[in-house]
């Protein structure tokens, strides 16, 4: 059922609203603190993982095999995430967005701050690998539904004509983040390394407590989101948020999967993966410390991007700006690890920096507001986590270990790790001319922008080929979502 009121919430409602202004700085501060939280931990334990973690945690027998069972508790916690984006997201639905990231941000922190206490290998044995796997699932069910929180805040308390420019200022967390561990992570390579394997390492993970009390005092005093408001005033927040998704979003999940198959699992590849095979190829003369600086590099330029691409979806649609992002990933993937086998410490740095900071960050500048247009506002919370937390499995979980594993078997062969790089980006491109236009989407509406059935459509148009007397009632349609409810005389 299509739910659009004369007025949309996020238009004339909250901006007439003089608190609107306010709440709209404290959404952003809030989910910009979550979101660098979330991925400083991910990328410190990406970094630590590649270097650390596969000699203090685990028996050294066989050192490649130790990375790879590191990759496997790096992978674990995307394992867990869409359990809690599942829990949470429902929760999220029914109870609201602000109570839901409250709790996520603690649980997500805390066992972030507890791995920074725990036993190595040589002093627990196969308790520490245990507890780290432990940890790193907890750590992943917290994460599960924080950045699809962080991303349907935002979108909901952004005003719809730059939706795009504002849902994507919190994820400059995520690049603040990565910035952050990687800088973290650089001054702790300095450390002699006696010093660095005994306490070094435990200091980052221990500081993170800090972030977790500053995002808990500025969530407590943020106001639900207007969408969510104006459902509980319409009586239409959803009691079996699943059930709906069930029923009719789980195209929209799939679109979104695919969306951020490329982005995920190329940021995790560049951010974790890149460092590991860099130093498999050069050997005891490469400089862990100094490569680092090309994720450190990549998340600085992440910064300008992520906002900067947002704000061009505003101007020229959301489908074009992502379908760039992964052409351009598409094409840079083989050249990117093959000019990583050339043993060439500054041209190393400068492909995991234009990998992570142009081919990722364009992608993710459109994905913060796109995802939440895609889903009714009744199961939204639900469908972004499972969109963001199944890809993070099949993406970015997937992309450490395997691509550990591909290293270990093909004796670091670049056109292997190259071509599944490129498999990731190709499906990432056919999954924006499957995705509808969502620009300026009235978030108020209940039904999804990506149907299954003519029945469900109303106002849809059909995908490319399925037009004719013999199309199928269940061949996936798009939306035609762009918001009607502007000024006059405005065009889309």
């Amino acid at each position: 059922m299509n739910t659009t009121p004369a007025t949309p919430t996020g238009l004339d409602g909250p901006a007439a609203d003089p608190n609107y202004a306010k709440n709209l700085q404290r959404a952003t501060l809030a989910a910009s603190i979550g979101s660098a939280l979330e991925y400083f931990d991910f990328a410190l334990y990406g970094l630590a993982t590649a270097l650390i973690f596969n000699v203090l945690f685990f028996p050294q027998a066989d050192p490649a095999m130790a990375t790879v069972a590191a990759f496997a508790t790096f992978g674990v916690g995307f394992v867990a995430r869409p359990f809690g984006g599942l829990f949470f997201g429902m929760l999220g639905d029914r109870l609201g967005r602000k109570l839901v990231l409250i709790i996520t941000i603690m649980l997500m922190g805390g066992a972030s701050t507890l791995i920074g206490v725990l036993p190595t290998y040589e002093t627990a044995g196969m308790w520490a690998p245990a507890l780290l796997v432990l940890l790193r699932l907890l750590q992943g069910f917290g994460a599960g539904a924080e950045q699809a929180g962080a991303t349907v805040l935002m979108a909901e308390y952004a005003p719809p004509a730059r939706r795009g420019f504002f849902s994507a200022l919190p994820f400059i967390g995520i690049q603040a983040g990565t910035l952050l561990a990687a800088v973290v992570f650089s001054l702790l390579t300095m450390l002699p390394e006696e010093a660095l394997m005994t306490w070094g390492w435990r200091v980052p993970f221990l500081a993170s407590f800090a972030l977790i009390i500053l995002a808990v005092l500025i969530r407590a005093k943020l106001e639900e989101t207007p969408t969510f408001v104006e459902m509980e005033k319409r009586d239409q927040v959803s009691e079996h948020p699943l059930r709906e998704l069930f029923r009719n979003g789980l195209p929209g999940v799939l679109v979104g999967i695919g969306l951020r198959m490329g982005e995920n699992g190329g940021s995790y590849m560049f951010q974790g993966l890149a460092l590991s095979f860099f130093v498999t190829v050069v050997g005891p003369e490469a400089d862990k410390g100094l490569l680092t600086w090309g994720v450190t590099i990549g998340s600085l330029i992440g910064v300008f991007t992520v906002p900067f691409a947002g704000a061009l979806s505003d101007r020229y649609g959301r489908r074009i700006i992502y379908r760039f992002g992964a052409v351009f990933m598409l094409a840079y993937s083989i050249p990117a690890w093959w000019a990583l086998t050339l043993g060439n410490h500054a041209l190393a740095i400068a492909v995991i920096a234009v990998g992570i900071g142009v081919a990722v960050c364009t992608m993710l500048g459109p994905q913060c507001a796109m995802l939440p247009e895609l889903f009714g506002s009744r199961h939204r919370y639900l469908g972004v986590a499972m969109a963001r937390e199944l890809s993070a499995v099949l993406a970015g979980g997937l992309a450490g270990v395997l691509g550990a594993y591909l290293i270990a078997i093909t004796d670091a062969n670049w056109l292997v790790l190259g071509l599944y790089m490129a498999a990731l980006a190709a499906i990432t491109v056919a999954s924006t001319f499957l995705v509808p236009e969502t620009l300026r989407r009235d978030l108020t509406r209940t039904d999804d922008a990506v149907k299954i059935s003519s029945v469900e459509a109303g106002d849809d148009v059909w995908l490319a080929g399925s037009q004719g007397a013999g199309a199928s009632v269940v061949t996936a349609h798009t939306s035609f979502t762009a918001e009607r409810t502007v000024s006059a005389g405005e065009k889309h």
